[in-house]
């Protein structure tokens, strides 16, 4: 399967310090990516962002890169809103946090918002990824086109099982022993590493993870991990979203009750 690498956004690495690339984008007529990212640095950020508006702007970056491909131009911030089901005032209040990227009158340019969200995002540069763990879970993210789709190149699987160690997946990803981390992850540059290893063993993977270095960890094992203040963990317990929807069809009466 051929792998399309999103377009890079025409603003990406514009930075303010270059005059020069400022005025040639004013002069070419796009300039509210440009204002909005000197409204950001000039203004700082006012208040802490919230994991629940860094989740939503996921969502707009998604919608936008939709509307891109359909040649849509500009956006509401009601639109926006009736797409997700919110109130077209967080919308604005969301995007407010960095900068005017709206226009009075005309809402969002397309382009240029999905543009400041991938870099807001951290989108616009290289993430590279390790998956902890090479069973099934593990080699099926690893295979996982989306993930490259979307800037995130995934350079590496690591296991202890020694049957393991030296093959590759499907796509092509090597695995390595677990007790390579340190040095292929300074050699890879990489970043974040995903965890997808049984719970008896994920907080002593997660404990050689940041020993690594590595600072951001996603994690697919059930349970509750433990990490300093200087590591950032998000955790997807797929056990735990079952759970709220059988809560939802228990409430509906569409499930059968059974015994304790």
């Amino acid at each position: 399967m051929t792998t399309r690498r999103p377009a890079r956004c025409p603003l990406e690495g514009v930075a303010m310090l270059h005059p020069t690339r400022t005025i040639l984008r004013i002069a070419s007529g796009r300039t509210s990516g440009i204002l909005a990212r000197r409204s950001r640095l000039e203004c700082g950020m006012r208040e802490p962002i919230s994991e629940l508006t860094t989740n939503r702007l996921s969502l707009y970056l998604r919608f936008l890169n939709e509307l891109q491909s359909r040649e849509v131009k500009t956006v509401s911030s009601k639109a926006l809103a009736e797409q997700f089901g919110l109130n077209a005032a967080l919308i604005r209040k969301d995007l407010a946090h960095f900068g005017a990227l709206g226009i009075r009158g005309v809402g969002y340019v397309v382009e240029d918002l999905r543009c400041e969200l991938r870099s807001i995002l951290g989108l616009n540069r290289q993430l590279r990824v390790a998956i902890m763990g090479a069973g099934n879970l593990g080699l099926a993210l690893a295979d996982y086109h989306g993930f490259r789709q979307e800037g995130f190149h995934i350079v590496a699987l690591f296991d202890n099982f020694h049957d393991k160690i030296g093959q590759v997946s499907r796509s092509g990803v090597s695995i390595y022993d677990i007790l390579e981390l340190k040095e292929i992850a300074r050699r890879e540059r990489i970043t974040i590493a995903v965890i997808a290893v049984p719970a008896t063993s994920a907080q002593d993977v997660v404990k050689t993870v940041i020993d690594a270095g590595i600072r951001a960890v996603l994690n697919f094992s059930p349970g509750t991990l433990r990490v300093p203040g200087h590591v950032k963990l998000k955790s997807v317990d797929l056990t735990v979203s079952l759970e709220g929807l059988s809560f939802f069809l228990a409430r509906e009466g569409r499930i059968d009750n059974l015994e304790c």
